[in-house]
């Protein structure tokens, strides 16, 4: 149970550290349930420093970060989501060479990227689903 800002801000810590080049975290969860929060709480604790803004990639689709524990790629594939269209999904998606950046030890954090895992260069190392409950969120890692 996160209940609290400060307890997201910590599981992104402990995500953060586990990391490895190349490898894919998939945020998941309904809007409003906290996936950016944690986006920006794992890119901090990788070393963003707080003088540069880390903003949902909803617009930009991606935002990269240089850190000192290597390249960030913070994605939000939202907007290339076609109901009806997975074939156009997966182009848009191939477009943006994520896979490409991945093996290349990029690490992905992917918000909206269920079922695009081959896409994205492979397995996810992780999957973390945000769900809100109550006042508070929870967090379902696998």
């Amino acid at each position: 149970m996160l209940a609290t800002r400060r307890d997201t801000t910590r599981l992104g810590k402990r995500i953060a550290d586990a990391l490895e080049p190349g490898d894919l975290v998939l945020l998941s969860g309904d809007l409003g349930a906290g996936k950016t929060f944690l986006a920006r709480a794992i890119a901090r604790a990788r070393g963003v420093p707080a003088e540069i803004a880390i903003a949902s990639p909803t617009f930009t689709l991606v935002q990269e970060y240089e850190t000192p524990r290597g390249t960030l790629l913070h994605v939000d594939l939202y907007r290339l989501r076609e109901e009806g269209d997975p074939e156009k999904t997966v182009k848009e998606v191939r477009r943006l060479g994520l896979d490409e950046r991945r093996a290349d030890g990029a690490i992905l954090l992917v918000e909206w990227g269920e079922e695009l895992d081959r896409e994205l260069g492979g397995p996810a190392a992780l999957s973390v689903v945000l769900t809100l409950e109550g006042e508070g969120r929870r967090a379902s890692l696998s």
